[in-house]
């Protein structure tokens, strides 16, 4: 069973910045061995791709709304993947989730958090 645990959304006005958190665990869960990622959905519309960074967070991919805007990192030692968000706008605002397994390409994997909210407001 894997647990993903996201935190830190919230209410932020246009131009801010929040940071969210995803903790990963689970008995036999190798977190090392996983891409991880962030999406957000809003209601409506599909999931959609924010960020993934590859297991050893070398390398990134972002969507080309966030790029410039949004870093995904993670820490192997604490189980735990961060989404920093600045510059932040109203159309950031939706439910964000955390992945765990997606490709690098964008394709997500099996694994969900319950997600976190973030608003912005204008």
């Amino acid at each position: 069973q894997v647990q993903l645990v996201e935190s830190g959304g919230g209410l932020v006005q246009a131009g801010g910045s929040l940071r969210l958190s995803c903790a990963a665990s689970g008995r036999a869960f190798r977190y090392t061995f996983y891409n991880m990622g962030w999406f957000r959905q809003t209601p409506g519309k599909e999931r959609e791709l924010v960020a993934i960074v590859d297991t050893s967070g070398a390398t990134q991919t972002y969507a080309d709304s966030v790029k410039g805007r949004f870093t995904i990192s993670r820490d192997n030692a604490k189980n735990m993947v961060y989404l920093q968000m600045n510059s932040l706008n109203p159309e950031d605002t939706a439910v964000y989730y955390c992945n765990a397994g997606p490709t690098i390409s964008g394709r997500s994997g099996p694994y969900w958090g319950q997600g976190t909210q973030v608003t912005v407001s204008s």
